[in-house]
């Protein structure tokens, strides 16, 4: 199974907790719809990476830059920076006929994550930076979410379950692109405007 790292520990996730559409800005960008209800997806352990690398036989993939929980007892124990690499043309097309969006989002290494730090402070003072060749490309915080980190994880409760390990990603805001091999990202999670998480990856 893959691995996270917390505290310079492994710990292996049984899979990822995902909600789309949470920043009113990036559903504008895309020309979605604003949901009536959360939307939830899952991606399997297999989609868990700590490198970021190019999916094979695509010709163009999406960056998502989220803040990223580990969930332990049904409760957020600690923080990172994570990456939800998606295949945006082939999520459209299934979009469009009504079908499930696994092929664009659950692929393998399509969940990309820095170490993870415990946290205990206040999640309305976290927000996140995503730079690419030195340019800030996504910026953006709980106070903007639509939907709040504790609400997502009481929602999600009401249907699924938690396992110990398991990660939360809470949404993108807006600025998600394209991304090529080779581009130089560095992403940032920030605590009352400071670093508090920081992660260079170039992609391979």
């Amino acid at each position: 199974m893959n691995s996270i790292l917390i505290n310079q520990s492994e710990i292996f996730p049984s899979k990822v907790v995902c909600i789309g559409r949470n920043y009113v800005d990036h559903i504008k960008e895309l020309n979605n719809e604003t949901p009536d209800s959360m939307v939830f997806f899952f991606k399997p352990n297999s989609s868990i990476s700590k490198s970021l690398i190019f999916p094979k036989g695509n010709k163009s993939c999406h960056y998502e830059a989220e803040i990223s929980f580990l969930i332990e007892e049904n409760k957020i124990s600690a923080v990172a920076f994570g990456l939800d690499l998606t295949l945006r043309e082939v999520q459209s097309k299934l979009k469009e006929k009504g079908l499930p969006w696994e092929r664009a989002k659950a692929f393998n290494n399509s969940a990309v994550f820095s170490e993870f730090k415990s946290f205990n402070g206040e999640l309305e003072e976290l927000s996140v930076e995503l730079y690419i060749n030195d340019e800030l490309k996504q910026k953006g915080g709980v106070d903007l979410m639509i939907n709040k980190p504790q609400e997502i994880i009481d929602e999600l409760l009401s249907f699924s379950s938690f396992e110990d390990g398991d990660i939360l990603m809470t949404g993108t805001p807006q600025g998600v692109g394209e991304f090529n091999i080779g581009d130089i990202f560095l992403g940032k999670i920030l605590y009352k405007n400071e670093t508090i998480v920081e992660q260079r990856f170039e992609v391979l």
